[in-house]
């Protein structure tokens, strides 16, 4: 450089013919310069070594006197001052730079995390309370406080775009997705040199499918991010059986967790199936002590050290929470009986006893997997038939068409989570398989499949099945009516279906019957189905297109049934399929019935079988029992014993009777499934006691610590109540005022055109209709703290008023008649920034805006308390007209030539504040590797408006 100076953090400095404030910097050469209006798309560094470009000291430019303005104009600077931060001097780092407001409940994880050294947390919130954005939260936090440099999330793979959506889009962290379909890509775009695809990106969402292999493991614990958030945890405990897929992301998770210096979040909400071993396999992830505690009788010390660490909380716990109500919808569910036609009644009745006859023809001297494999295809023919006769024809065709015949299989030939995945209903794989069963129904033995008159049998059963389409199926016109009735209501209902052929099926004849009555009203309605067999990105487009109609009906299998959010489109489910395990009619249920779900009630029904054994079994033993416990606790327990070994005692049980004789015989007293119903209470019964005790709703955070932190939070970066009256008054001066509107009971507003000053940055959008409460009615826009409106406006007035000495839209000086003041009472506009230094991180910079104000001269100040203050630049209103503009202006400019002596009583505000943000970092943050935090305030304050209040 031409000259010697270095600037301090926090300074105001001249360069490039601009005023500037000097931000932290991580290289010693380069000088990182900041606007005076805080715009951080313009942040620039200057290397100081080629000496390029001088830097020189400068000041905040003082308010001109010219430039006075109203009342409002002063409240509408602050506000634009205060929402312009993004490093707000509250005691969470990350607020400032969130698109969301979080309810007062999510802030409880942040701050166990914060009281951590090690970062180890298990949020088990219900089904829909917000688990992603508590983590998130955790995430953005670490970030900001420099205490981590990179995040990884392990989730399955179809939540990985919802995940990288969520990120973005509420957090402004941009991860990309890493799973088989995008490494390519990815691995294409890795400079020249030793670069890892799991260590060039900063943030990373990787796909468990994709990073459980062995080879893959190692690369990724090789390069493992700082801070590990793993979703849908439950699928990574420590299976009871024989699963392979779960044992490699156990193995995956639990290597990542024997770094004691790796942060770790783990989400479920299901961590505890009443099976102990499983959730205490979860627990020791988080410290290996609790994998060995005692669930039954934990002391009180080993229940304050688990909750310090586990958080699991019940709708009921958190609706009601800080005077704040979280509108959760209201659940109402039914179930809706049809009976089978005559003649569907009679293909059932063939297959049945097919079937039945292919698990007790096993004989001994079969091989194990000879006799599984009848097992297996007994059970998918079933299913599959069951389920619709599309299904059962896409199914059987295959065998119909089929002429080669396998080899003999062996005993290790049977992949039984394989063929579970196609006829079961597991929730602990990655994916859902929702391809018809034919491969399950091809492990039958060589004699069956040679057997000609099994092909026969298919192909009449076939023919049988193709006859049932549309009028014959009663199932399918159930369906009809309960579909018509609930968009009637003004639902927008979810069908889900187990098998892709069910779907398409169900989707082609509801689309044609919905739009036959709708008649010239039928352009409204889309009905599509969304299976498997469509790529991520297809689904999201598909759901995009299904969201712009006005009636909308989605068909889907499972594929989209856990972690997907759909409760902005949708808000009814029927299950046109009864799933054979209870966890999955929770994850279904749970993507409408959530937080963000608009309509106050979601509508659940169950389609089943009145004269279908196989329905009447499931509902009894399995679906029932669930539910009940769910309405009982409030949350969902999952089913505490092995799904796939209680499906199997059921059918070996039915499958003692014939069709004929099924229905009447299958619980009466003594029968198999009699005593397996009541094994079955008694199993859930400890499941219920078991989950109840070990509920951790969460001790160690009062409501009173968090009401703290958000009041604090709110008084630096402003409140939700705040960007409203910002927005609105903003735009009313900048002549786009906002039209107030109702939708659905929802407050609304229409913004008419964006203002001329903003279109560059927010776009030319016209007739925008916006909501300043979330969650908004579809088709509104959420105008949160960080939407580009509000971070246009905010902006753009500050750069006016700072560059505008004629007609600021905002005014750094104001003089107003008031009743609210008995003397004359001057209130300063201050803006501060505040050096935070620790001794293991770099320095950061944080800002916040404050109010002071006194009365009698500048050199007798005597100073007014904060709420004072606060009461008077917000709820101050003109009563008279001032005197004369020239005899304002020079009172004005004989005020600001004084303001020198009142240097030194600013200067104890300032070390003030900066002594009670040490106080609220040490609070949030106690326990810290960093050591203890050292505030400084960056002295002068910038004087960002003078206004003078005079009674009548």
């Amino acid at each position: 450089m031409t000259n010697s100076f270095l600037p301090t953090i926090g300074s105001v400095v001249e360069c490039r013919d601009r005023t500037w404030v000097v931000l932290p910097s991580d290289n010693a050469d380069v000088i990182r310069l900041r606007p005076l209006s805080g715009n951080e798309h313009e942040i620039c560094g200057i290397f100081t070594k080629l000496g390029l470009e001088p830097i020189t000291s400068a000041e905040f430019p003082q308010p001109v006197p010219e430039a006075v303005q109203d009342h409002k104009a002063a409240l509408l600077l602050l506000d634009a001052a205060r929402l312009s931060l993004r490093n707000g001097a509250g005691p969470f780092r990350s607020l400032g730079r969130l698109s969301v407001y979080p309810r007062p409940y999510q802030i409880v994880p942040l701050l166990m995390a914060l009281r951590l050294e090690t970062v180890r947390l298990l949020i088990a919130d219900d089904v829909g309370i917000g688990k992603t954005i508590e983590a998130g939260l955790i995430a953005r936090e670490m970030l900001d406080r420099q205490e981590i440099k990179r995040i990884g999330v392990l989730c399955p793979p179809h939540l990985c775009d919802q995940w990288q959506k969520e990120l973005r889009e509420k957090f402004h962290i941009e991860a990309v997705v890493i799973r088989s379909g995008t490494v390519g890509k990815l691995e294409r775009s890795l400079p020249g040199g030793d670069h890892h695809i799991f260590s060039y990106y900063a943030h990373i969402i990787v796909s468990l499918d994709y990073a459980k292999s062995d080879k893959r493991r190692a690369s990724f614990l090789a390069h493992c991010p700082d801070l590990v958030i793993v979703d849908e945890v439950h699928t990574c405990a420590r299976p009871s059986g024989q699963s392979v897929s779960q044992q490699q992301r156990h193995q995956l998770v639990n290597e990542i967790a024997e770094n004691q210096n790796q942060h770790l979040i783990l989400l479920s909400a299901t961590p505890h199936s009443g099976i102990e071993e499983s959730f205490l396999s979860i627990l020791g992830l988080i410290k290996p002590e609790f994998a060995t505690m005692n669930l039954e009788s934990l002391s009180k010390q080993e229940r304050t050290k688990l909750a310090n660490h586990f958080i699991q909380r019940r709708r009921a716990d958190v609706k009601k929470w800080l005077g704040n109500e979280t509108p959760f919808p209201e659940r109402l569910s039914t179930e809706i009986s049809y009976k089978l036609t005559k003649e569907y009644r009679d293909l059932f009745n063939q297959v049945y006893d097919f079937a039945r006859g292919l698990v007790r023809g096993v004989t001994d001297d079969m091989s194990y997997a000879q006799k599984r494999g009848r097992y297996w295809a007994a059970l998918a023919l079933i299913r599959c038939v069951m389920s619709s006769p599309a299904a059962a024809v896409a199914t059987l065709n295959k065998q119909v068409e089929k002429r080669e015949v396998v080899e003999q299989l062996e005993e290790e030939a049977i992949d039984e989570d394989l063929m579970a995945s196609y006829v079961y209903d597991p929730t602990e794989q990655e994916q859902s398989a929702d391809a018809q069963p034919t491969l399950a129904i091809e492990q039958r033995d060589r004699n069956s499949l040679q057997d000609g008159s099994h092909r026969r049998k298919f192909k009449a059963f076939v023919q049988s099945a193709q006859n049932l389409y549309g009028a014959k199926d009663a199932k399918l016109q159930q369906a009809i009516a309960t579909v018509t009735a609930l968009l009637n209501e003004g639902h927008q209902p979810i069908i889900w279906c187990r098998y892709i052929a069910t779907a398409q099926y169900v989707a082609k004849y509801l689309g044609d019957a919905l739009k036959e009555k709708l008649g010239k009203k039928s352009d409204r309605l889309r009905v599509l189905a969304i299976t498997g067999e469509q790529s991520e990105d297809e689904r999201e487009i598909f759901l995009q297109e299904l969201g712009s109609y006005e009636q909308r009906v989605l068909v889907a299998t499972d594929c989209l049934s856990e972690g997907v959010n759909l409760q902005e489109y949708f808000s009814a489910v029927l299950h046109y399929d009864l799933p054979w395990n209870p966890n999955r009619l929770e994850q279904r249920e749970g993507r409408v019935d959530r937080y963000g779900q608009k309509a106050s009630q979601v509508k659940c029904a169950l389609l089943c079988g009145q004269d279908n054994p196989i329905d009447d079994v499931v509902l009894k033993i399995l679906i029932r029992k669930a539910v009940k416990i769910h309405r009982s606790l409030g949350i969902t327990v999952p089913v505490p014993i092995d799904n796939a070994d209680i499906t199997e005692r059921i059918f070996n049980s039915l499958f003692e009777y014939e069709a004929a004789g099924v229905q009447l015989s299958i619980f009466e007293s003594g029968s198999q499934l009699a005593l397996l119903d009541a094994e079955m209470n008694r199993i859930w019964q400890q499941a219920e006691e078991k989950v109840s005790r070990t509920r951790f709703a969460q001790m160690t955070i009062t409501s009173e610590d968090v009401q703290q932190e958000l009041i604090e939070s709110d008084r630096v970066l402003g409140s939700a109540k705040e960007i409203e009256r910002f927005v609105r008054s903003a735009c009313g001066r900048m002549h786009a005022a906002l039209i107030p509107k109702t939708i659905q009971k929802h407050p609304c507003w229409l913004l008419p055109h964006i203002p001329e000053a903003l279109k560059n940055s927010v776009g030319e959008s016209r007739n925008l209709t916006i909501s300043f409460v979330s969650p908004t009615p579809v088709g509104v826009e959420f105008i949160g703290r960080n939407h580009p409106l509000v971070e246009g406006l905010a902006r753009y007035i500050l750069e006016d008023v700072l560059s505008n000495t004629k007609n600021p839209i905002a005014a750094r000086c104001g003089f107003t008649i008031t009743d609210a003041v008995t003397k004359r009472t001057t209130l300063l506009l201050l803006r501060l920034r505040h050096l935070l230094d620790s001794p293991q991180h770099h320095s950061l910079l944080s800002e916040e805006c404050l109010v002071v104000g006194f009365t009698g001269a500048p050199s007798e100040a005597i100073w007014l308390e904060q709420r004072e203050v606060l009461r008077l630049i917000e709820e101050a209103q003109p009563v008279a007209n001032p005197p004369s503009l020239a005899i304002v202006q020079l009172e004005i400019r004989d005020l600001l030539k004084s303001m020198e002596d009142l240097r030194e009583d600013l200067e104890l505000i300032a070390k003030k504040r900066s002594q009670d943000l040490t106080q609220s970092h040490r609070r949030v943050r106690a326990i810290t590797r960093e050591g203890q935090v050292k505030v400084e305030a960056q002295l002068p304050m910038d004087l960002l408006g003078v206004y003078v209040l005079k009674p009548k």
